[in-house]
């Protein structure tokens, strides 16, 4: 398999085999996963060099999220642009949704159930008024409390530029939606329009391939940044919770995620094989938004049209954010337990109704769950958000699960709905995981009127 980010020309890859196998380091997946074992080196020996990585890392990320916007834009208005059926758009969107709440609910009940069975908070006996609470109060800051209408409101950008400038992802869905209905509703009198962004489709997409040249460093800076600013010795007090997440984190990907792979025609292991580079990514920058190009065109590569793809996947990155809703769980029952704080099931229940909530707004951005989670307990005066600093340390930590969690999550749902519309069979599923093709640069075009759904 030829991986994404290799040198490859703009227009779409055609397979072709030589006999000769390419060196296994020429592959992005090891290039990155070699960025993240010299980071980690270089964090426990050189710890003051491997902060000074830092931007190597941020550099990356900003490479990746400068375009994210353009991607979204252009995917979605073409694909929809294409549509002969209109009610699909709003079918696809009420499938995605009603699967969102569904598995990032079970992700919420998840954290809750671990959290009561391992308690791993059990034992700390830590007084919330000994805790330095002036960096949870900068957070406490940024998470103020958000009605339905607020949020709501949000999604509606002041000005179609400013969605952009923001990078605001919802945003740039609801424009992206309107200009391909109104694209579409035109017809033939603006085919030219419709090809045009075709084309710049075409072209961001050649750019995602020159800057993901560049992962291995972004992942090795990232990475060497997490261990040489917070260290592994720091992780010793709150190994416990760590491992019980990255626990709790496996169990729902490999048991809920994969028993809907199942039911759905396809293997859950076969998929994390087929996305292993944005499984790397994620890890080493801590953040899902780095692999979401990549995620997209290979969802096109199994078979998922181009419409679909660029609904469920961006939608996805707000409303289902699986490993955020179970940390959240996770953490405040985590922090009640340090703070020797009894939580009545009413209280629990509470907790869980918020973050159904306070989850919506945990993207894919890093320690978006961490503000979301103090948002959830500035609504529940019980646990004391004093608690918050324990997490701090080591919430880059968390934020890798959460993150990877994040991503494979909107994968599988990208492939569930495409299976309910019936635009792949899982037969063909099974077949092109097993034996992916060439990742081509760009998706193939879509002419004015034609379906892609």
């Amino acid at each position: 398999m030829e991986e994404i980010g290799a040198t490859q020309p703009i227009a779409p890859a055609v397979a072709v085999s030589n006999g000769k196998k390419k060196p296994f380091y020429t592959s992005l997946s090891w290039q990155v996963l070699f960025g993240i074992a010299v980071g980690i080196v270089l964090g426990i020996a050189r710890p003051a060099t491997a902060v000074a990585m830092k931007p190597l890392g941020d550099g990356f990320i900003r490479l990746i999220t400068m375009i994210i916007a353009v991607i979204i834009f252009c995917t979605v208005v073409t694909g929809i642009a294409g549509m002969e059926d209109m009610k699909k758009v709003g079918r696809v969107g009420g499938k995605a949704l009603l699967y969102f709440e569904v598995i990032s609910t079970l992700a919420l009940l998840l954290g809750l159930i671990v959290g009561n069975v391992l308690q791993p908070g059990a034992g700390f006996n830590v007084n919330p008024a000994m805790l330095d609470t002036k960096a949870v109060a900068d957070y406490a800051g940024a998470a103020k409390a958000q009605s339905v209408p607020d949020f709501i409101l949000h999604i509606i950008p002041n000005t179609i530029v400013d969605a952009f400038t923001r990078g605001d992802i919802l945003q740039v869905l609801l424009v992206a939606i309107l200009f391909g209905f109104a694209l579409s509703a035109m017809g033939p009198r603006c085919k030219h329009v419709v090809d045009l962004f075709d084309g710049m489709t075409h072209a961001v997409f050649g750019v995602v391939n020159i800057v993901m040249r560049l992962a291995p460093i972004g992942a090795f800076g990232a990475m060497a940044f997490t261990i040489g600013k917070y260290g592994i010795t720091a992780l010793g007090p709150l190994l416990k919770l760590i491992a019980t997440f990255y626990l709790t984190c496996i169990v729902f990907v490999l048991v809920i995620l994969g028993a809907v792979c199942w039911a759905v025609g396809f293997n859950i292991f076969k998929f994390l094989a087929y996305i292993k580079e944005e499984i790397l990514l994620t890890l080493a920058t801590s953040s899902s938004e780095p692999a979401l190009p990549t995620l997209m065109s290979k969802m096109e590569q199994l078979g998922c049209s181009k419409s679909l793809v660029g609904l469920v996947v961006p939608t996805g990155y707000t409303f289902n954010t699986d490993g955020s809703s179970m940390y959240m769980t996770l953490a405040a029952l985590f922090i009640a337990q340090a703070t020797n704080t009894h939580l009545t099931l009413g209280q629990q229940l509470t907790i869980f109704i918020v973050a159904v909530l306070t989850s919506k707004g945990a993207s894919g951005v890093q320690g978006a769950a961490f503000i979301a989670l103090v948002g959830t307990l500035t609504v529940i005066p019980t646990i004391p958000v004093a608690g918050m600093a324990l997490l701090l340390g080591i919430d880059r930590f968390m934020s890798m699960a959460r993150a990877v969690v994040n991503m494979l999550g909107n994968g599988v749902a990208t492939l569930v709905v495409a299976r309910w519309e019936k635009e792949i069979d899982g037969k063909t599923l099974t077949k092109n995981l097993a034996h992916p093709q060439p990742v081509a640069s760009v998706p193939e075009p879509v002419n004015a009127g034609q379906s892609v759904l």
